[in-house]
């Protein structure tokens, strides 16, 4: 019970705050009109948060940490695509505004695999908090705690999903979805602009 309490609280600490990858599901929440349509950015970002929650707590994401070379690649690219998803957000329009599909399944997982693989800040809490907490943990309340965390990050995307579709439905002019994609931009950019930061002290 202590495992999972932990695992929980841990894993809801970390994704609550406001970020690229929380603000993406959101938005592609907003932007589809059937929650079908959102579930590659979903489960893709499930998928990713679960993978690198595994590396970490199996150790392997330290690896990482001890390669500057590494780092500044993952930084690079994660600059490049969060660069490129803020423009396509800014200029994205919602569903009901148009007779097509706002994002395609194969753009949504694009994406949401930069949100979640190239942002050095999430990696860099999943190794340096959810891996360190893990070590207090030995056998079954290892995979409790484990699975506990893993568990948070699939309710909340699929939470997420569910409350911008809602903004969706109440939004029926499009109005307040524009709004959002414009926001959502902002944030990204912002984490782009840390990312490069990021690089400049690497290489410097």
């Amino acid at each position: 019970m202590t495992a999972l309490l932990h695992g929980f609280l841990l894993a809801l600490g970390l994704i609550l705050p406001l970020g690229a990858q929380n603000v993406f599901i959101f938005n592609q929440g907003a932007n589809h009109k059937q929650f079908k349509k959102v579930l590659p950015a979903v489960i893709t970002a499930g998928i990713c948060d679960s993978i690198l929650i595994l590396l970490a707590i199996l150790g392997v994401s330290l690896i990482l940490l001890s390669l500057p070379t590494l780092q500044l690649i993952v930084y690079i690219i994660g600059f490049i695509f969060l660069t490129y998803m803020a423009i396509s957000l800014w200029k994205e329009k919602p569903q009901q505004m148009e007779k097509t599909s706002s994002m395609t399944a194969k753009k949504q997982i694009g994406f949401a695999l930069s949100v979640s693989l190239l942002n050095p800040h999430a990696i860099m809490d999943t190794i340096g908090v959810i891996g360190t907490n893990a070590t207090v943990y030995e056998g079954i309340d290892k995979i409790i705690f484990t699975a506990s965390t893993i568990s948070v990050s699939w309710l909340w995307f699929i939470l997420l999903a569910i409350l911008g579709k809602a903004l969706g439905t109440v939004d029926k002019t499009g109005k307040y979805i524009v709004y959002l994609n414009k926001f959502s931009s902002v944030i990204i950019v912002v984490v782009a602009c840390i990312i490069l930061k990021n690089i400049i002290e690497i290489i410097l």
